[in-house]
């Protein structure tokens, strides 16, 4: 049985970007913490497996989309750890034999479609209250496992870095990793989040709540997402090909590719200084690349 690389390599990249400005550039890898749970996935479904254990619930209820990582992860550690999952999906069933959709039913989950209008509701008590009725004694993850558990799974990232570094990059889509990046590191440390959302200025409340120490080392970046969550993007999808050719690090066009882009064009706008290292956190997503390559036509 596949073990979990924890802690996760910090690999150093040799980009030209990076050289020509004088910047150490690594990639601390999560994507390589398993192939089915990678990412910050684990390290947000870490502590709320604890949590269903210590109440003895055996089965776990989530939300997402016909292309969630975190409904995929959310199935595989399912299986592994021996909990029964139900997946709250948004959309058509139509979409279920799509390849994200079809690894969560290979690893047993039940899959159960909701309209649009339904999962909005997914965050209010009495959707929450109906959904425990339907299907009995579940313990509820939300979206993305974004709650303070997940929050204390993600602070270990930077735990686990052991060099000397002046920024560390995350992408965001619930913000729950990079709350928890913002909660590990030090004071004279300085976290930017690359936002996949277009609009989504709201995250930086969520991560203003879950911040147990208000230091204003960190901001959130809404500049690089390329049109929108999961909005087809060539120029991405070549940025991606050719980061992949010059550092061997695989990227996925919804989340890390934008991140690696905007830190890309911040070094070429001098926004880190010269002799400064930044790390740049992988977390995950490539089974997503699959879905997406099948819906645009990609080659990803």
């Amino acid at each position: 049985m596949e073990v979990f690389q924890i802690p996760s390599p910090l690999q150093q990249i040799y980009h030209p970007v990076f050289k020509e400005k004088e910047i150490k550039f690594y990639v601390k890898r999560d994507d390589l913490i398993h192939s089915e749970i990678s990412g910050n996935k684990w390290r947000k479904l870490k502590y709320n497996l604890e949590e269903a254990r210590s109440q003895d619930i055996d089965a776990i209820l989530t939300f997402g989309g016909a292309f969630s990582n975190h409904i995929a992860a959310t199935a595989a550690v399912g299986k592994k750890e021996g909990f029964k999952t139900i997946g709250i999906i948004r959309g058509e069933e139509t979409s279920k034999n799509n390849s994200t959709l079809s690894l969560a039913k290979q690893s047993g989950m039940r899959l159960h479609f909701v309209s649009r209008e339904d999962y909005k509701l997914k965050d209010t008590s009495e959707y929450l209250e109906k959904l425990s009725r339907q299907f009995g004694d579940v313990y509820i993850i939300p979206e993305g496992g974004a709650n303070t558990v997940g929050v204390k799974g993600s602070e270990e990232i930077g735990k686990e870095i052991d060099i000397d570094f002046h920024y560390v990059c995350c992408s965001l889509g619930t913000g729950t990793t990079f709350s928890g990046i913002v909660n590990s590191i030090e004071k004279n440390q300085y976290a930017i989040g690359f936002s996949a959302l277009k609009g989504e200025d709201k995250l930086t409340e969520v991560v203003q709540q879950f911040e147990k120490v208000k230091r204003n080392n960190w901001h959130i970046s809404f500049e690089y997402h390329f049109g929108g969550y999961a909005r087809r993007s060539v120029e991405i999808e070549d940025f991606i090909k050719s980061f992949r050719a010059e550092t061997g690090i695989p990227l996925d066009p919804i989340y890390t590719g934008k991140m690696a882009f905007g830190i890309v064009d911040l070094a070429k706008k001098d926004y880190f200084k010269r002799g400064s290292t930044v790390i740049m956190v992988h977390t995950g997503g490539l089974q997503g690349i699959e879905g997406y390559n099948n819906r645009y036509g990609a080659s990803l």
